[in-house]
């Protein structure tokens, strides 16, 4: 019985505070034509206003610190592209060079195999 006493005591006031919760104006746009007095419409109004502004002021922020990432991430990827493409361009002069190296160095035996052949040609 008294076990029952508590629970009932503990619940309750759980229930009050729900019922309180649900009772509470939720900020929102509201119909304000339905207002009969000009203060209470006026007052409707102003704060219809005050959470469109309030709204709008979250809205931009959220967009603004989005804008801001995105931005940075672009900047990255700059940097990155730019890497990427001095890497490209040393390996172009690199394998141009190479193929310099391998070209000289074919042209150098051929060149003095043309010379004996000369010399032999002359005798």
């Amino acid at each position: 019985m008294i076990a029952r006493i508590a629970a009932a005591a503990l619940v309750l006031p759980a229930f009050a505070v729900a019922e309180h919760a649900r009772a509470q104006d939720v900020p929102g746009i509201e119909i304000c034509t339905v207002e009969k007095t000009m203060e209470r419409r006026t007052s409707c109004l102003q704060s219809n206003v005050d959470f469109l502004q309030k709204t709008i002021g979250k809205l931009t922020t959220d967009h603004q610190q989005k804008l801001d990432a995105a931005n940075r991430q672009i900047a990255n990827l700059q940097n990155a592209v730019a890497a990427l493409q001095k890497l490209a361009a040393d390996l172009q002069a690199a394998q141009g060079k190479l193929a310099d190296d391998l070209k000289k160095k074919a042209d150098a035996p051929a060149a003095k195999d043309a010379a004996p052949a000369a010399k032999e040609g002359t005798k």
